[in-house]
């Protein structure tokens, strides 16, 4: 079976913890991140990245759909 992105099963780590996909601040993928199209999983993906690295939840609120957009929709299907 060929996947987008994660394949089930697949961890994204931030500092060598598993990155918190903050469905606290949107519910974009409840099933997961993903990368390589423009869909759910990249939102998820992009909000999760930004808010571990901005820790300020009003400006990833603000810019995820255009990290999405700009870097994790732009990366191979396959890593």
């Amino acid at each position: 079976m060929r996947y987008i992105g994660a394949p089930p099963g697949t961890v994204i780590k931030a500092n060598s913890e598993p990155l918190n996909p903050r469905l606290d601040l949107a519910n974009k993928s409840p099933t997961g991140f993903s990368w390589g199209y423009r869909g759910s999983g990249p939102a998820q993906l992009a909000l999760a990245i930004l808010a571990d690295y901005l820790r300020d939840e009003n400006a990833t609120l603000a810019h995820y759909q255009a990290f999405k957009e700009k870097v994790i929709a732009a990366l191979p299907e396959q890593l």
